[in-house]
């Protein structure tokens, strides 16, 4: 584990961009980096102790602030309110450059079939194990829901 002073590149790369973004007066990227830094700043003082996340950690918090933002856009555009879910999903769009790109379809389909063969998993009954093994394998490159749908059509032939 890293001492309290080091912090990942991942969020020192937040920081860096946010002193750009406030330097060039672009609202909408540091209004969006601070919430992100915020969220991290939460995730590292939640639990017993105060801890420095790792990369992988900080990739997690800027993935769930990217689903929070999509699923408040949706929100938003199902009450009416376009001017509010397009800051939403433009919000989305800068903390997702900051996340691996997501894998296409065909890439996660295979990785899928690859973990299952390897594994020998198979029928309903497998889907926690295969998708314990295949969001390990897949790391944040796609969504679990995704991921989800996929591992339980190829495990029940639907």
């Amino acid at each position: 584990m890293s001492t309290p002073t080091e912090r990942s590149t991942l969020h020192q790369r937040l920081r860096a961009d946010l002193t750009t973004a406030m330097k060039s007066r672009d609202e909408l990227r540091t209004s969006t980096l601070r919430l992100a830094l915020a969220a991290v700043k939460d995730a590292e003082v939640a639990g017993a102790t105060a801890r420095v996340l790792d990369d992988a950690e900080v990739s997690q918090v800027l993935t769930r602030e990217v689903k929070k933002r999509r699923e408040a856009a949706d929100a938003y555009a199902a009450a009416g309110r376009a001017e509010q879910a397009d800051r939403e999903r433009a919000e989305g769009e800068v903390l997702g450059e900051y996340l691996p790109s997501q894998l296409g379809d065909d890439e996660l389909a295979a990785i899928i079939d690859r973990v299952l063969a390897e594994l020998d998993l198979s029928g309903p009954k497998a889907i926690g194990p295969a998708m314990k093994a295949v969001q390990a394998a897949v790391a944040g490159r796609a969504e679990g829901g995704r991921v989800a749908a996929l591992v339980k059509a190829r495990l029940t032939g639907g």
